[in-house]
């Protein structure tokens, strides 16, 4: 079985709802916590790439953060610029099989990258 990427905060409770339903599975998950090494622009788009979701999906949009930030959320560059710049923006938790990606919200999200494993 491919070891899942989370994209994870832990601090915050989905994010650590989403770690604990993949390792009840036993799945190996490599954590990468984002806030503390943020992805790069290319490493973005290629997660981007992965979601099944356009990228307005992976703003915490109710972060003051983005409220005080003049950025077009239609704009993908912007977005990206956005998140790149400020890290605290990508939503989370983020499950990625280096195939697919999906956001853990709900954390159970998460599962439909096992599923059929």
């Amino acid at each position: 079985m491919t070891a899942i990427t989370l994209y994870h905060n832990p601090r915050c409770s989905k994010s650590r709802q989403a770690l604990a339903l993949l390792e009840e599975r036993g799945v190996e998950v490599r954590i990468r916590r984002y806030l503390d090494e943020p992805l790069d622009e290319a490493e973005l788009r290629e997660l981007m790439a992965r979601l099944d979701a356009d990228g307005t999906a992976l703003v915490r949009t109710g972060e003051q953060e983005w409220k005080s930030l003049d950025v077009d959320l239609q704009d993908q560059e912007q977005v990206i610029a956005a998140i790149v710049a400020h890290p605290r923006l990508m939503q989370r938790p983020i499950a990625d099989d280096g195939e697919h990606a999906v956001i853990g919200r709900p954390p159970e999200d998460v599962l439909g990258l096992i599923d059929g494993r």
